[in-house]
């Protein structure tokens, strides 16, 4: 059982999605660095019961249970500085939120909204292609609905 498995469904999640994947050799690293920063993450002076991963070679996620101890304001902005170092060490850009992603077969693409309104115009991508909700919330929105058709998504409005 992981340390993921035992978090409850109401577990808070923020997912943060890089504009390009991370070089693969790179993921063991920036999978420990997380790890440890979810492991060393306190808010008022204490700690919280958090986990972190990256995902699809491009997405970092981080997760409290805030039934032990709330993501104060202080802690999360202490997650950007993390996060903001991790962007800069590996040249990529992890708050552009208007930038989206899509599974093509097992294959994840990020593109920019233009190229993804122009994606669904061409036909390349449909209602039917499977977009990752960076909005998610929860752990159980993370099973659940994170991976979703297109037409079941707030990305509908985007094309």
């Amino acid at each position: 059982m992981t340390a993921y498995d035992v978090l409850p469904d109401s577990t808070r999640v923020w997912i943060y999605q890089a504009n390009q994947p991370f070089k693969e050799e790179d993921i063991p690293v920036i999978r420990r660095e997380a790890q440890a920063f979810a492991q060393s993450w306190i808010s008022h002076n204490r700690q919280l019961r958090a986990h972190a991963d990256v995902l699809h070679n491009r997405f970092i996620v981080l997760m409290v249970d805030e039934s032990q101890a709330d993501a104060s304001g202080c802690s999360i902005d202490k997650s950007v500085y993390f996060l903001k170092q991790l962007q800069a060490e590996y040249g990529v850009d992890l708050f552009d939120r208007m930038a989206f992603s899509f599974k093509d077969g097992e294959e994840v693409f990020t593109v920019p909204r233009e190229e993804f309104a122009r994606l669904y115009q061409e036909g390349r991508i449909n209602d039917h292609t499977l977009v990752f909700d960076t909005l998610v919330s929860t752990k159980e929105e993370l099973d659940q609905k994170w991976l979703k058709p297109l037409s079941q998504s707030w990305h509908k409005r985007m094309v």
